[in-house]
This record gives structure tokens, C-alpha cells and sequence, in this order.
């Protein structure tokens, strides 16, 4: 079993994205009439969110792989 690095990073960058979001909602600051705290939220949610996804593939991926070698014939 190896470690996958997409993992921790996924739920950080989901986590944060959360906050980020959250704040975006409630505060309701703007800059130059933009809520830049809930736009780059949802784009953080969105890059954990895949990142997630991604180690869940691989997972699903090595899990679903023979662990035994291939038989088929070397070719020179």
C-alpha cells in the first residue's frame, strides 16, 4: 500500500474551500463589486473536490488490479 499524496491534499483544499465559501456568504465584503472570499472558495472546493475524486479513483483502480504479474511474453 502507498501513500496518496491527492488524499490529504483533497480534504485541505476542501476544508479551506468551506471556510473560504462560508465567509464569502455571510460576510458579504466586495472588492471592486466582486465577493472574491466566495468565487476563490468555490473554486478551492471545487480543486479538493477533484483531488478527492482523483484518490478515489486510484484506489478503486489498485484495488481492482490482479496483484499477480502479467504472463504475457516479453517482447525484445
Amino acid at each position: 500500500m502507498s501513500f496518496d499524496l491527492r488524499l490529504p491534499i483533497g480534504a485541505l483544499f476542501t476544508l479551506f474551500g468551506l471556510i473560504l465559501a462560508a465567509d464569502g456568504l455571510f460576510a458579504g465584503r466586495l472588492v471592486l463589486g466582486v465577493n472574491v472570499n466566495l468565487w476563490w472558495g468555490l473554486v478551492m472546493l471545487l480543486f479538493g473536490g477533484l483531488m478527492l475524486a482523483f484518490a478515489a479513483r486510484a484506489k478503486n483502480r489498485t484495488s481492482a488490479a490482479p496483484h499477480a504479474p502479467s504472463a504475457r511474453p516479453r517482447s525484445h
